[in-house]
């Protein structure tokens, strides 16, 4: 069955914004994972405008789920990795000041790059998810990297969703049969709400893992977290 991961950068970024611990991004995971949450998810950005560095080891030292901690894996990202440890690192080729993911792995072009990357993470016993457009040919690539898992961007997906949601999945269906062909699992990401998310999960096969932090916070401000939480894990249990 997918799991489902939340993402909890919202909750950080409502803390930033007035200083302050409040709402306290350890509270809201340990209340996540409460609530049915099956991992978390946190992005570490250079600039620490939403998870800060230090959030990431106050939660390793407390999450009993899968913590899965995405981003480009400059120096003080990969450090940080390496010093906390957790079950999956995901990486994704964003920008500094990118206010959101925006784009997967070109892997052709950053293979080698990504190869060692896969290989110092692998070291310490990390899974390594790969970040990737719905795009069939560069899985093979993403599979030399040694990586364990794709996750596939799902924002056009979420897009087109309700123009076409057949024509939407079918990159998608077709990345992942890819990528499950050569031994890799895959997870998805980006933009997956209550209104998509059933079609997504139950459209790809063998999805291992679903990561969602807007939405969800979103619903959450009206729906309550955990209400909203077991709203998310019964459009993956249908």
């Amino acid at each position: 069955m997918t799991k489902l991961s939340v993402n909890i950068n919202k909750i950080a970024t409502l803390r930033n914004a007035r200083g302050g611990n409040l709402p306290n991004v350890v509270e809201a995971a340990l209340n996540a994972e409460r609530f049915g949450a099956q991992g978390i998810t946190v992005h570490p950005r250079p600039d620490e405008r939403h998870i800060r560095y230090n959030d990431v080891r106050d939660l390793k030292k407390v999450l009993t789920t899968e913590f899965n901690i995405e981003g480009n894996p400059i120096d003080r990202f990969t450090e940080l990795v390496l010093e906390v440890v957790p079950t999956q690192v995901t990486l994704v080729p964003d920008a500094h000041d990118a206010i959101t993911s925006n784009q997967g792995w070109d892997t052709n072009a950053h293979l080698q790059f990504l190869r060692e990357k896969t290989e110092i993470f692998h070291k310490k016993g990390i899974r390594v998810s790969i970040f990737l457009d719905p795009l069939p040919e560069l899985v093979p690539y993403a599979a030399e990297t040694g990586a364990d898992r794709i996750e596939l961007y799902t924002e056009a997906y979420a897009r087109n969703y309700a123009a076409d949601r057949e024509k939407a999945i079918a990159p998608y269906l077709a990345t992942a049969l890819a990528a499950q062909q050569v031994g890799l699992e895959v997870n998805g990401g980006h933009d997956l709400n209550l209104e998509n998310l059933g079609y997504f999960a139950h459209t790809i096969p063998n999805l291992e893992e679903v990561s969602i932090g807007h939405a969800l916070i979103c619903d959450a401000l009206y729906l309550g977290l955990e209400n909203t939480i077991r709203l998310y894990r019964r459009e993956l249990e249908k």
